[in-house]
Protein backbone atom coordinates (compact mmCIF):
# COMPACT_ATOMS: atom_id res chain seq x y z
CA UNK A 1 0.00 0.00 0.00
CA UNK A 2 1.36 3.41 -0.97
CA UNK A 3 1.15 6.30 1.48
CA UNK A 4 -1.34 8.88 0.23
CA UNK A 5 1.14 11.71 0.83
CA UNK A 6 3.60 9.89 -1.44
CA UNK A 7 0.88 9.80 -4.10
CA UNK A 8 0.19 13.50 -3.54
CA UNK A 9 3.88 14.36 -3.70
CA UNK A 10 4.28 12.50 -6.99
CA UNK A 11 1.14 14.07 -8.47
CA UNK A 12 2.31 17.54 -7.44
CA UNK A 13 5.68 17.09 -9.12
CA UNK A 14 4.20 15.54 -12.26
CA UNK A 15 1.28 17.96 -12.76
CA UNK A 16 3.01 21.11 -11.52
CA UNK A 17 1.36 23.49 -14.00
CA UNK A 18 -2.05 21.81 -14.13
CA UNK A 19 -5.14 22.96 -12.16
CA UNK A 20 -5.47 21.35 -8.74
CA UNK A 21 -7.72 23.34 -6.39
CA UNK A 22 -10.50 25.47 -7.84
CA UNK A 23 -13.49 27.39 -6.53
CA UNK A 24 -16.19 27.28 -9.19
CA UNK A 25 -16.22 30.69 -10.90
CA UNK A 26 -13.57 31.81 -8.39
CA UNK A 27 -9.93 31.28 -7.56
CA UNK A 28 -7.89 28.51 -9.19
CA UNK A 29 -4.53 27.12 -8.05
CA UNK A 30 -2.21 24.79 -9.94
CA UNK A 31 -0.43 21.93 -8.19
CA UNK A 32 2.68 24.13 -8.12
CA UNK A 33 0.86 27.09 -6.56
CA UNK A 34 -0.76 24.76 -4.05
CA UNK A 35 2.64 23.31 -3.08
CA UNK A 36 4.19 26.77 -2.76
CA UNK A 37 1.42 27.92 -0.41
CA UNK A 38 1.85 24.75 1.65
CA UNK A 39 5.59 25.38 2.00
CA UNK A 40 4.98 28.99 3.07
CA UNK A 41 2.51 27.88 5.75
CA UNK A 42 5.02 25.37 7.06
CA UNK A 43 7.31 28.34 7.81
CA UNK A 44 4.44 30.12 9.55
CA UNK A 45 3.76 27.08 11.73
CA UNK A 46 7.45 26.78 12.62
CA UNK A 47 7.65 30.40 13.76
CA UNK A 48 4.37 30.03 15.65
CA UNK A 49 5.98 27.26 17.70
CA UNK A 50 3.58 24.64 16.38
CA UNK A 51 5.13 21.17 16.52
CA UNK A 52 4.35 17.82 14.97
CA UNK A 53 1.24 16.43 16.69
CA UNK A 54 -0.13 19.83 17.76
CA UNK A 55 -3.72 20.56 16.79
CA UNK A 56 -4.94 23.14 14.27
CA UNK A 57 -8.68 23.71 13.73
CA UNK A 58 -10.26 24.57 10.38
CA UNK A 59 -13.76 26.11 10.40
CA UNK A 60 -14.73 27.53 7.03
CA UNK A 61 -16.66 27.27 3.82
CA UNK A 62 -15.67 24.90 1.02
CA UNK A 63 -13.26 26.31 -1.52
CA UNK A 64 -9.78 26.16 -3.02
CA UNK A 65 -8.25 27.91 -0.01
CA UNK A 66 -9.95 25.52 2.39
CA UNK A 67 -8.19 22.68 0.56
CA UNK A 68 -4.86 24.51 0.71
CA UNK A 69 -5.18 25.10 4.46
CA UNK A 70 -6.08 21.48 5.11
CA UNK A 71 -3.09 20.14 3.17
CA UNK A 72 -0.72 22.67 4.73
CA UNK A 73 -1.56 21.35 8.19
CA UNK A 74 -1.73 17.71 7.12
CA UNK A 75 1.67 17.68 5.38
CA UNK A 76 3.28 19.55 8.29
CA UNK A 77 2.21 16.60 10.50
CA UNK A 78 0.19 18.76 12.82
CA UNK A 79 -3.24 17.25 13.55
CA UNK A 80 -5.97 18.88 11.49
CA UNK A 81 -9.39 19.40 13.12
CA UNK A 82 -11.93 20.17 10.36
CA UNK A 83 -15.16 21.56 11.81
CA UNK A 84 -18.41 21.69 9.84
CA UNK A 85 -19.20 25.19 8.62
CA UNK A 86 -22.81 24.73 9.75
CA UNK A 87 -21.92 24.21 13.40
CA UNK A 88 -23.02 27.06 15.66
CA UNK A 89 -20.28 29.39 16.99
CA UNK A 90 -20.95 28.16 20.52
CA UNK A 91 -20.23 24.59 19.44
CA UNK A 92 -17.21 25.62 17.37
CA UNK A 93 -15.54 27.34 20.31
CA UNK A 94 -16.20 24.29 22.46
CA UNK A 95 -14.67 21.93 19.89
CA UNK A 96 -11.64 24.17 19.32
CA UNK A 97 -11.00 23.93 23.05
CA UNK A 98 -11.81 20.24 23.33
CA UNK A 99 -9.37 19.44 20.52
CA UNK A 100 -6.65 21.56 22.20
CA UNK A 101 -6.14 23.48 18.95
CA UNK A 102 -3.30 26.02 18.99
CA UNK A 103 -4.28 27.73 15.74
CA UNK A 104 -7.46 28.32 13.77
CA UNK A 105 -8.22 28.85 10.09
CA UNK A 106 -11.59 30.46 9.39
CA UNK A 107 -13.41 32.88 7.08
CA UNK A 108 -13.33 36.54 8.11
CA UNK A 109 -17.09 36.90 8.54
CA UNK A 110 -17.26 33.67 10.55
CA UNK A 111 -14.46 34.87 12.82
CA UNK A 112 -16.66 37.81 13.87
CA UNK A 113 -19.03 35.33 15.51
CA UNK A 114 -16.34 33.87 17.80
CA UNK A 115 -14.97 35.03 21.15
CA UNK A 116 -11.21 34.46 21.39
CA UNK A 117 -11.30 34.67 25.20
CA UNK A 118 -13.19 31.38 25.13
CA UNK A 119 -10.43 29.67 23.15
CA UNK A 120 -7.39 30.20 25.42
CA UNK A 121 -5.14 27.65 23.68
CA UNK A 122 -5.28 29.42 20.31
CA UNK A 123 -2.16 31.46 19.48
CA UNK A 124 -3.01 32.64 15.97
CA UNK A 125 -6.14 32.91 13.79
CA UNK A 126 -5.72 33.02 10.01
CA UNK A 127 -8.24 34.20 7.40
CA UNK A 128 -8.92 31.56 4.74
CA UNK A 129 -10.16 34.25 2.33
CA UNK A 130 -7.04 36.44 2.40
CA UNK A 131 -4.37 34.48 4.33
CA UNK A 132 -4.10 37.50 6.64
CA UNK A 133 -3.78 37.23 10.41
CA UNK A 134 -7.13 37.90 12.08
CA UNK A 135 -5.79 37.67 15.62
CA UNK A 136 -2.46 36.80 17.18
CA UNK A 137 -1.28 36.29 20.76
CA UNK A 138 2.46 36.54 19.98
CA UNK A 139 4.27 39.51 18.43
CA UNK A 140 7.02 37.16 17.22
CA UNK A 141 4.51 35.28 15.06
CA UNK A 142 3.25 38.53 13.54
CA UNK A 143 6.82 39.62 12.83
CA UNK A 144 7.64 36.33 11.15
CA UNK A 145 4.44 36.52 9.09
CA UNK A 146 5.34 40.03 7.94
CA UNK A 147 8.76 38.75 6.80
CA UNK A 148 7.42 35.57 5.18
CA UNK A 149 8.62 36.45 1.66
CA UNK A 150 12.15 36.98 2.98
CA UNK A 151 12.10 33.81 5.08
CA UNK A 152 10.84 31.81 2.11
CA UNK A 153 13.56 33.20 -0.19
CA UNK A 154 16.20 32.35 2.41
CA UNK A 155 15.01 28.76 2.69
CA UNK A 156 14.74 28.30 -1.08
CA UNK A 157 17.45 30.55 -2.57
CA UNK A 158 17.23 28.79 -5.93
CA UNK A 159 13.48 29.11 -6.07
CA UNK A 160 10.77 26.62 -5.15
CA UNK A 161 10.14 23.90 -7.73
CA UNK A 162 8.86 20.32 -8.08
CA UNK A 163 11.99 18.78 -6.52
CA UNK A 164 11.44 20.81 -3.35
CA UNK A 165 8.13 19.06 -2.70
CA UNK A 166 8.82 16.36 -0.12
CA UNK A 167 5.92 15.18 2.02
CA UNK A 168 6.48 12.96 5.11
CA UNK A 169 5.59 9.27 4.87
CA UNK A 170 7.15 7.72 7.99
CA UNK A 171 4.06 8.48 10.03
CA UNK A 172 1.66 5.63 9.23
CA UNK A 173 0.21 5.26 12.71
CA UNK A 174 0.44 8.89 13.79
CA UNK A 175 -2.74 10.85 14.34
CA UNK A 176 -3.63 12.80 11.20
CA UNK A 177 -7.14 14.13 11.74
CA UNK A 178 -9.74 14.55 14.48
CA UNK A 179 -13.19 14.59 12.90
CA UNK A 180 -16.10 15.52 15.13
CA UNK A 181 -19.30 13.77 14.12
CA UNK A 182 -21.50 16.34 15.87
CA UNK A 183 -21.29 19.71 17.56
CA UNK A 184 -22.15 18.25 20.95
CA UNK A 185 -20.95 20.16 24.00
CA UNK A 186 -21.49 17.12 26.21
CA UNK A 187 -19.18 14.21 25.48
CA UNK A 188 -18.19 14.93 21.86
CA UNK A 189 -17.02 12.11 19.64
CA UNK A 190 -13.90 13.30 17.85
CA UNK A 191 -12.97 10.38 15.59
CA UNK A 192 -9.18 9.87 15.59
CA UNK A 193 -7.88 8.92 12.15
CA UNK A 194 -4.29 8.09 11.27
CA UNK A 195 -2.26 8.52 8.08
CA UNK A 196 -2.66 4.76 7.60
CA UNK A 197 -6.45 5.08 7.69
CA UNK A 198 -6.43 7.69 4.92
CA UNK A 199 -3.84 5.79 2.89
CA UNK A 200 -5.96 2.62 2.97
CA UNK A 201 -9.02 4.40 1.58
CA UNK A 202 -7.08 6.31 -1.07
CA UNK A 203 -5.29 3.13 -2.12
CA UNK A 204 -8.56 1.18 -2.40
CA UNK A 205 -10.25 4.00 -4.32
CA UNK A 206 -7.41 4.41 -6.80
CA UNK A 207 -7.39 0.67 -7.51
CA UNK A 208 -11.15 0.41 -8.03
CA UNK A 209 -12.04 3.82 -9.51
CA UNK A 210 -8.71 5.30 -10.70
CA UNK A 211 -8.62 9.07 -10.98
CA UNK A 212 -6.58 10.84 -13.66
CA UNK A 213 -5.21 14.23 -14.68
CA UNK A 214 -7.73 14.06 -17.54
CA UNK A 215 -10.61 14.07 -15.05
CA UNK A 216 -12.35 16.74 -13.00
CA UNK A 217 -14.35 16.44 -9.78
CA UNK A 218 -17.22 18.62 -8.59
CA UNK A 219 -17.18 18.73 -4.80
CA UNK A 220 -20.60 19.30 -3.23
CA UNK A 221 -20.36 17.67 0.20
CA UNK A 222 -19.08 19.53 3.28
CA UNK A 223 -15.29 19.20 3.48
CA UNK A 224 -15.44 18.62 7.23
CA UNK A 225 -17.51 15.52 6.46
CA UNK A 226 -15.41 12.44 5.78
CA UNK A 227 -17.06 11.50 2.46
CA UNK A 228 -16.47 14.95 1.05
CA UNK A 229 -12.96 15.19 2.49
CA UNK A 230 -11.66 11.86 1.20
CA UNK A 231 -13.74 10.90 -1.84
CA UNK A 232 -14.31 14.36 -3.36
CA UNK A 233 -10.93 15.85 -2.46
CA UNK A 234 -7.95 13.82 -1.23
CA UNK A 235 -8.36 10.62 -3.27
CA UNK A 236 -8.85 12.21 -6.72
CA UNK A 237 -6.25 14.94 -6.06
CA UNK A 238 -3.62 12.26 -5.38
CA UNK A 239 -3.64 11.24 -9.04
CA UNK A 240 -3.88 14.53 -10.89
CA UNK A 241 -7.63 15.22 -10.87
CA UNK A 242 -8.66 18.88 -10.60
CA UNK A 243 -11.13 19.60 -7.78
CA UNK A 244 -13.90 22.18 -8.23
CA UNK A 245 -15.71 23.37 -5.11
CA UNK A 246 -19.11 25.02 -5.30
CA UNK A 247 -18.58 27.13 -2.18
CA UNK A 248 -21.73 27.76 -0.17
CA UNK A 249 -24.73 25.44 -0.47
CA UNK A 250 -25.56 25.47 -4.19
CA UNK A 251 -28.99 25.99 -5.70
CA UNK A 252 -30.24 23.39 -8.21
CA UNK A 253 -29.51 25.80 -11.08
CA UNK A 254 -25.95 26.38 -9.81
CA UNK A 255 -25.42 22.64 -9.55
CA UNK A 256 -26.59 21.96 -13.09
CA UNK A 257 -24.46 24.81 -14.42
CA UNK A 258 -21.40 23.45 -12.64
CA UNK A 259 -21.98 19.95 -13.99
CA UNK A 260 -22.31 21.23 -17.55
CA UNK A 261 -19.19 23.34 -17.30
CA UNK A 262 -16.87 21.08 -15.28
CA UNK A 263 -18.13 17.70 -16.58
CA UNK A 264 -17.07 15.56 -13.58
CA UNK A 265 -15.97 11.94 -13.97
CA UNK A 266 -17.66 10.79 -10.76
CA UNK A 267 -20.64 11.88 -8.72
CA UNK A 268 -20.97 11.22 -4.99
CA UNK A 269 -24.41 12.01 -3.61
CA UNK A 270 -27.24 10.73 -1.43
CA UNK A 271 -30.26 8.72 -2.66
CA UNK A 272 -32.60 11.61 -1.82
CA UNK A 273 -31.05 13.78 -4.56
CA UNK A 274 -31.34 11.08 -7.23
CA UNK A 275 -34.86 10.19 -6.10
CA UNK A 276 -35.97 13.81 -6.45
CA UNK A 277 -34.45 14.03 -9.93
CA UNK A 278 -36.15 10.78 -10.93
CA UNK A 279 -39.55 11.91 -9.61
CA UNK A 280 -39.34 15.36 -11.23
CA UNK A 281 -37.62 14.54 -14.54
CA UNK A 282 -38.14 10.87 -15.38
CA UNK A 283 -41.32 9.62 -13.71
CA UNK A 284 -43.63 12.17 -15.41
CA UNK A 285 -42.38 10.89 -18.77
CA UNK A 286 -42.80 7.23 -17.85
CA UNK A 287 -46.30 7.87 -16.48
CA UNK A 288 -47.64 9.12 -19.80
CA UNK A 289 -50.14 6.59 -21.27
CA UNK A 290 -48.27 6.28 -24.56
CA UNK A 291 -44.99 5.64 -22.72
CA UNK A 292 -46.58 2.98 -20.52
CA UNK A 293 -47.49 1.10 -23.70
CA UNK A 294 -44.18 1.74 -25.47
CA UNK A 295 -42.06 0.58 -22.52
CA UNK A 296 -43.73 -2.85 -22.74
CA UNK A 297 -42.72 -3.38 -26.38
CA UNK A 298 -39.41 -5.27 -26.80
CA UNK A 299 -36.63 -3.37 -28.59
CA UNK A 300 -38.71 -0.19 -28.56
CA UNK A 301 -38.43 -0.03 -24.78
CA UNK A 302 -34.66 -0.46 -24.98
CA UNK A 303 -34.40 2.57 -27.26
CA UNK A 304 -36.54 4.59 -24.86
CA UNK A 305 -34.53 3.45 -21.82
CA UNK A 306 -31.25 4.30 -23.58
CA UNK A 307 -32.48 7.82 -24.34
CA UNK A 308 -33.66 8.34 -20.74
CA UNK A 309 -30.35 7.03 -19.36
CA UNK A 310 -28.28 9.30 -21.60
CA UNK A 311 -30.50 12.25 -20.73
CA UNK A 312 -29.83 11.73 -17.04
CA UNK A 313 -26.08 11.38 -17.57
CA UNK A 314 -26.01 14.47 -19.81
CA UNK A 315 -27.74 16.47 -17.08
CA UNK A 316 -24.61 15.90 -14.99
CA UNK A 317 -22.20 16.94 -17.72
CA UNK A 318 -22.08 13.74 -19.77
CA UNK A 319 -18.78 12.33 -18.41
CA UNK A 320 -19.92 10.68 -15.16
CA UNK A 321 -18.68 7.09 -15.07
CA UNK A 322 -20.46 6.13 -11.86
CA UNK A 323 -23.12 7.63 -9.62
CA UNK A 324 -22.17 6.60 -6.09
CA UNK A 325 -24.84 6.99 -3.43
CA UNK A 326 -24.60 6.48 0.30
CA UNK A 327 -26.00 7.55 3.65
CA UNK A 328 -29.37 5.84 3.18
CA UNK A 329 -31.12 3.16 1.15
CA UNK A 330 -32.31 3.92 -2.37
CA UNK A 331 -36.08 3.89 -2.87
CA UNK A 332 -36.94 0.42 -4.31
CA UNK A 333 -39.25 1.86 -6.96
CA UNK A 334 -36.56 4.25 -8.18
CA UNK A 335 -33.99 1.47 -8.07
CA UNK A 336 -36.22 -0.76 -10.19
CA UNK A 337 -36.30 1.86 -12.94
CA UNK A 338 -32.57 2.58 -12.66
CA UNK A 339 -32.01 -1.12 -13.33
CA UNK A 340 -34.35 -1.09 -16.31
CA UNK A 341 -32.61 1.86 -17.98
CA UNK A 342 -29.16 0.45 -17.04
CA UNK A 343 -28.20 3.59 -15.17
CA UNK A 344 -24.57 3.41 -13.86
CA UNK A 345 -25.41 3.74 -10.18
CA UNK A 346 -24.50 1.94 -6.98
CA UNK A 347 -25.12 2.37 -3.27
CA UNK A 348 -22.07 2.14 -1.02
CA UNK A 349 -21.65 2.05 2.73
CA UNK A 350 -19.32 3.67 5.20
CA UNK A 351 -18.89 5.91 8.20
CA UNK A 352 -16.48 8.48 9.57
CA UNK A 353 -14.79 5.83 11.70
CA UNK A 354 -13.85 3.89 8.53
CA UNK A 355 -12.29 6.90 6.74
CA UNK A 356 -15.02 6.45 5.38
CA UNK A 357 -15.47 3.35 3.17
CA UNK A 358 -16.73 -0.04 4.36
CA UNK A 359 -18.44 -1.40 1.23
CA UNK A 360 -18.49 -0.74 -2.50
CA UNK A 361 -19.08 -2.65 -5.74
CA UNK A 362 -18.71 -1.54 -9.35
CA UNK A 363 -22.10 -0.72 -10.86
CA UNK A 364 -21.83 -3.58 -13.37
CA UNK A 365 -21.66 -6.09 -10.49
CA UNK A 366 -23.76 -4.21 -7.96
CA UNK A 367 -26.66 -6.21 -6.46
CA UNK A 368 -29.89 -4.17 -6.05
CA UNK A 369 -30.85 -3.49 -2.45
CA UNK A 370 -27.32 -4.06 -1.21
CA UNK A 371 -24.56 -1.61 -0.38
CA UNK A 372 -21.86 -3.56 -2.16
CA UNK A 373 -19.13 -5.83 -0.84
CA UNK A 374 -16.65 -5.12 1.95
CA UNK A 375 -13.61 -3.08 0.90
CA UNK A 376 -10.46 -5.22 0.82
CA UNK A 377 -8.64 -3.03 3.35
CA UNK A 378 -11.09 -4.18 6.02
CA UNK A 379 -12.71 -7.36 7.28
CA UNK A 380 -16.45 -6.93 7.69
CA UNK A 381 -18.61 -9.40 9.58
CA UNK A 382 -22.19 -9.75 10.80
CA UNK A 383 -22.56 -10.47 14.50
CA UNK A 384 -25.16 -13.20 14.03
CA UNK A 385 -25.44 -16.98 14.33
CA UNK A 386 -26.62 -17.04 10.71
CA UNK A 387 -25.26 -13.92 8.93
CA UNK A 388 -27.01 -14.79 5.66
CA UNK A 389 -30.48 -14.92 7.17
CA UNK A 390 -30.50 -13.50 10.71
CA UNK A 391 -29.86 -9.79 11.15
CA UNK A 392 -26.90 -8.81 13.29
CA UNK A 393 -24.68 -5.82 13.92
CA UNK A 394 -22.21 -4.99 11.15
CA UNK A 395 -18.68 -4.95 12.55
CA UNK A 396 -15.37 -4.08 10.87
CA UNK A 397 -11.62 -4.30 11.44
CA UNK A 398 -8.84 -3.13 9.15
CA UNK A 399 -6.28 -0.56 8.06
CA UNK A 400 -8.96 2.07 7.42
CA UNK A 401 -10.59 1.83 10.86
CA UNK A 402 -10.06 4.67 13.35
CA UNK A 403 -8.16 4.27 16.62
CA UNK A 404 -10.93 5.65 18.85
CA UNK A 405 -12.39 8.94 20.04
CA UNK A 406 -10.30 11.88 21.24
CA UNK A 407 -10.39 12.34 25.02
CA UNK A 408 -13.39 10.02 25.28
CA UNK A 409 -12.16 6.78 26.80
CA UNK A 410 -15.62 5.40 27.49
CA UNK A 411 -16.81 5.88 23.91
CA UNK A 412 -13.56 4.40 22.57
CA UNK A 413 -13.88 1.29 24.72
CA UNK A 414 -17.53 0.80 23.83
CA UNK A 415 -16.83 1.22 20.11
CA UNK A 416 -14.81 -1.98 19.77
CA UNK A 417 -15.39 -5.67 20.52
CA UNK A 418 -12.94 -7.67 22.60
CA UNK A 419 -11.24 -8.91 19.41
CA UNK A 420 -10.86 -5.39 18.02
CA UNK A 421 -13.80 -5.06 15.61
CA UNK A 422 -15.55 -1.68 15.33
CA UNK A 423 -19.19 -1.79 16.34
CA UNK A 424 -20.89 0.19 13.57
CA UNK A 425 -24.32 0.31 15.22
CA UNK A 426 -25.80 -0.71 11.86
CA UNK A 427 -27.77 -3.93 11.40
CA UNK A 428 -27.65 -6.15 8.36
CA UNK A 429 -27.07 -9.49 6.68
CA UNK A 430 -24.45 -10.68 4.19
CA UNK A 431 -25.20 -13.11 1.36
CA UNK A 432 -22.98 -15.99 0.22
CA UNK A 433 -21.22 -13.71 -2.29
CA UNK A 434 -20.34 -11.11 0.34
CA UNK A 435 -22.96 -8.52 -0.58
CA UNK A 436 -24.05 -6.53 2.47
CA UNK A 437 -27.70 -5.63 3.01
CA UNK A 438 -28.38 -3.01 5.68
CA UNK A 439 -31.57 -3.52 7.65
CA UNK A 440 -31.35 -0.42 9.82
CA UNK A 441 -29.65 1.21 12.77
CA UNK A 442 -29.68 -0.75 16.00
CA UNK A 443 -30.74 2.44 17.82
CA UNK A 444 -33.58 3.04 15.36
CA UNK A 445 -34.99 -0.49 15.52
CA UNK A 446 -38.49 -0.76 17.01
CA UNK A 447 -39.56 -3.84 18.93
CA UNK A 448 -42.96 -5.04 17.72
CA UNK A 449 -45.84 -6.10 20.02
CA UNK A 450 -44.92 -9.77 19.71
CA UNK A 451 -41.15 -9.24 19.81
CA UNK A 452 -40.66 -8.70 16.09
CA UNK A 453 -37.80 -6.44 14.98
CA UNK A 454 -39.23 -3.56 12.95
CA UNK A 455 -36.78 -1.51 10.94
CA UNK A 456 -38.28 1.95 10.29
CA UNK A 457 -36.21 2.36 7.12
CA UNK A 458 -37.99 -0.60 5.51
CA UNK A 459 -41.45 0.77 6.36
CA UNK A 460 -40.41 4.23 5.15
CA UNK A 461 -39.29 2.77 1.82
CA UNK A 462 -42.86 1.53 1.24
CA UNK A 463 -44.40 4.85 2.31
CA UNK A 464 -42.02 6.85 0.13
CA UNK A 465 -43.25 4.89 -2.90
CA UNK A 466 -46.75 6.29 -2.47
CA UNK A 467 -47.87 9.13 -4.77
CA UNK A 468 -47.13 12.65 -3.51
CA UNK A 469 -44.84 11.52 -0.68
CA UNK A 470 -41.43 13.23 -0.67
CA UNK A 471 -40.00 11.69 2.52
CA UNK A 472 -41.13 10.10 5.75
CA UNK A 473 -40.11 9.10 9.26
CA UNK A 474 -41.77 6.22 11.11
CA UNK A 475 -41.95 6.54 14.91
CA UNK A 476 -43.22 4.38 17.76
CA UNK A 477 -45.99 5.95 19.83
CA UNK A 478 -47.20 3.78 22.63
CA UNK A 479 -46.51 0.59 20.72
CA UNK A 480 -48.17 1.89 17.54
CA UNK A 481 -46.41 2.94 14.34
CA UNK A 482 -47.07 6.48 13.16
CA UNK A 483 -45.72 7.82 9.87
CA UNK A 484 -44.66 11.45 9.70
CA UNK A 485 -44.80 12.50 6.04
CA UNK A 486 -43.58 15.51 4.12
CA UNK A 487 -45.59 15.80 0.91
CA UNK A 488 -44.15 16.31 -2.57
CA UNK A 489 -45.23 19.93 -3.06
CA UNK A 490 -43.95 20.13 -6.64
CA UNK A 491 -45.81 16.95 -7.55
CA UNK A 492 -49.03 18.27 -6.03
CA UNK A 493 -48.70 21.50 -8.02
CA UNK A 494 -47.98 19.65 -11.26
CA UNK A 495 -51.04 17.43 -10.70
CA UNK A 496 -53.13 20.52 -9.94
CA UNK A 497 -54.80 18.82 -6.96
CA UNK A 498 -57.61 20.60 -5.15
CA UNK A 499 -57.58 21.08 -1.36
CA UNK A 500 -59.96 18.19 -0.70
CA UNK A 501 -57.86 15.73 -2.68
CA UNK A 502 -54.71 16.88 -0.87
CA UNK A 503 -56.42 16.40 2.49
CA UNK A 504 -57.21 12.79 1.53
CA UNK A 505 -53.55 11.94 0.79
CA UNK A 506 -52.62 10.81 4.36
CA UNK A 507 -55.44 8.25 4.50
CA UNK A 508 -54.62 6.91 1.02
CA UNK A 509 -50.94 6.65 1.94
CA UNK A 510 -51.79 4.66 5.06
CA UNK A 511 -54.20 2.36 3.25
CA UNK A 512 -51.90 1.63 0.30
CA UNK A 513 -48.76 1.25 2.39
CA UNK A 514 -50.41 -1.21 4.77
CA UNK A 515 -51.35 -3.41 1.81
CA UNK A 516 -47.62 -3.92 1.22
CA UNK A 517 -46.57 -4.25 4.87
CA UNK A 518 -46.69 -7.31 7.16
CA UNK A 519 -49.28 -7.24 9.91
CA UNK A 520 -46.78 -6.48 12.70
CA UNK A 521 -45.47 -3.31 10.96
CA UNK A 522 -48.78 -1.73 9.91
CA UNK A 523 -49.02 2.02 10.42
CA UNK A 524 -51.99 3.34 12.38
CA UNK A 525 -51.74 6.98 11.38
CA UNK A 526 -50.12 9.31 8.85
CA UNK A 527 -49.32 12.83 9.98
CA UNK A 528 -48.29 15.51 7.49
CA UNK A 529 -45.40 17.76 8.54
CA UNK A 530 -45.08 21.30 7.20
CA UNK A 531 -41.36 21.32 6.40
CA UNK A 532 -38.74 18.87 5.10
CA UNK A 533 -37.10 16.80 7.85
CA UNK A 534 -33.87 18.15 9.29
CA UNK A 535 -30.82 16.40 7.85
CA UNK A 536 -27.24 15.63 8.84
CA UNK A 537 -24.42 16.88 6.55
CA UNK A 538 -24.63 13.62 4.60
CA UNK A 539 -28.39 14.19 4.17
CA UNK A 540 -29.57 11.47 6.53
CA UNK A 541 -32.71 12.44 8.44
CA UNK A 542 -32.08 13.37 12.07
CA UNK A 543 -34.69 10.88 13.22
CA UNK A 544 -33.91 11.46 16.89
CA UNK A 545 -35.64 14.84 16.56
CA UNK A 546 -38.92 13.13 15.67
CA UNK A 547 -39.05 10.13 17.97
Amino acid sequence: MEHYLSRLQNATRKYWDKPALNTFHGESFTYGQMATSIARFHLVFEHAGIAKGDKIALWGRNGARWGTAYLAVNTYEAVIVPILADFLPENVMFLVNHSESMALFTNGDMWEKLDITRMPNVRVVLDIDTWKILWCADAAIEAAYAQLDTLFAQKYPDGFGPDNVVFPTDNWDNLSTINYTSGSTGSPKGVMLTYRNFSATVDYSQRHVPSSDAFKMVSMLPMAHMYGLVIEFIYPLCNGTAIYWLGKAPTPSTLLAAFQEVKPYLLVTVPLVMEKIFKSKVKPILDKPVMKVATRIPLVNQLIFKKIRQGLIDAFGGNVQEFIMGGAALNPEVEKWFRKIKFPYLVGYGMTEAAPLLAYEHYTRYVPGSCGKAVDCATVRIDSDDPQHIVGEIQAKGENICIGYFKNKEASENAFTEDGFLRTGDLGIMDADGNIFIRGRSKAMILGPSGQNIYPEEVEAVINNQPFVAESVVVDRGGKLVALVYLDQDGIRRANLDAETVSDIPERVKRNANKALPSYSQIVKVEVVASPFEKTPKMSIKRFLYS
